[in-house]
């Protein structure tokens, strides 16, 4: 129980002390924004560029778990997308409660929680997760948000377009892409350079939950609470459990994964919705119950996450 308490315990620490922070009145909600855009837009990147850009790319590109990663998402925002439909959601709550159970925070709190677990593997673990998350389970569920906004009487093909090129557009995957190419290239990365780059994500990991918790502070916490309730155990308990089927799966192709790589998979799945989530769903009008969603999926990762320790490490 100590050797567990000693990964989840300064995770969650961080978190309070970041919600105590804001609800102090030392720092303001807009502060955590900008805390949290250096994050995604510097120390996310650069620690992408360097867990990538050091190693050979083979080691990056570990094709049984990107496949079984993919797996438990699509699994994930199928099983949700007919959840909410036999429950009689319409279009736009179904879209976001998709989102909300397989989109999960990979930077600002599977990092952290990868990093005091498998320390040489996070860097790899956090780029593995990305590609699959931003070339596939992210744009598919923009795409669903899109359509229910009456998207299906524009140009669909153009629209996909769109959004691939805004996910590429983003900060993290162009770290992750420049990191690939020095890795595919063989450059040789100078010394200077691997010390600025290490500076600069240095922060990722303890900023990223401070942010975490400082931006639970003020959230409209008023939806259906149910759906929220459902969203929220959609993330913790259907996702790592289609996980661990997906790496049964991989498995029975003959596919091998680490014992570290398998932990690291399902570990993954089990973390609570990325943090734009309610930004994002508040173009749905659904930002109260994907908020309640979001406070109740961070709140009980806490024990989830102790759990699944406690059983695969």
């Amino acid at each position: 129980m100590t050797q567990i308490l000693s990964i989840t315990f300064p995770i969650y620490a961080a978190i309070t002390i970041g919600y105590a922070l804001v609800r102090a009145g030392w720092f303001g909600v807009q502060d955590m924004r900008v805390l949290g855009n250096y994050v995604l837009n510097v120390a996310l990147p650069a620690l992408l560029f360097s867990a990538v850009a050091r190693r050979d790319v083979a080691e990056v590109f570990d094709g049984p778990y990107m496949l079984a990663f993919a797996a438990a998402g699509l699994a994930t925002v199928a099983l949700t997308y007919l959840w909410f439909t036999a429950r009689g959601a319409d279009a736009s709550l179904r879209a976001v409660a998709v989102m909300g159970a397989s989109c999960a925070n990979s930077g600002f709190i599977g990092y952290p929680v990868m990093l005091l677990t498998f320390p040489d593997l996070a860097g790899v673990i956090l780029a593995l997760n990305m590609l699959v998350e931003n070339i596939l389970i992210i744009p598919l569920c923009l795409i669903l948000m899109e359509l229910s906004r009456g998207g299906a009487h524009r140009p669909l093909g153009r629209k996909i377009v769109m959004i691939l090129w805004g996910v590429l557009k983003r900060p993290m995957v162009i770290g992750l892409l420049l990191g690939l190419l020095v890795s595919l290239a063989r450059i040789p990365v100078p010394g200077p350079v691997t010390r600025l780059i290490d500076m600069l994500a240095a922060a990722a990991a303890g900023l990223s939950l401070l942010v975490i918790g400082g931006s639970l502070v003020g959230l409209p916490l008023r939806g259906n609470q149910m759906r929220a309730l459902q969203v929220a155990a959609g993330k913790l308990l259907l996702h790592p459990a289609m996980a661990a089927l997906a790496v049964l799966g991989v498995s029975a192709l003959g596919l091998a994964l680490s014992d570290e790589m398998r932990v690291a998979l399902i570990l993954s799945a089990a973390m609570p919705m990325f943090g734009i989530y309610a930004v994002l769903a508040q173009e749905q009008g659904q930002e109260g119950m994907a908020s309640i969603a979001m406070l109740l999926a961070t709140a009980l990762s806490f024990v989830t996450l102790s759990v699944l320790l406690a059983v695969l490490t």
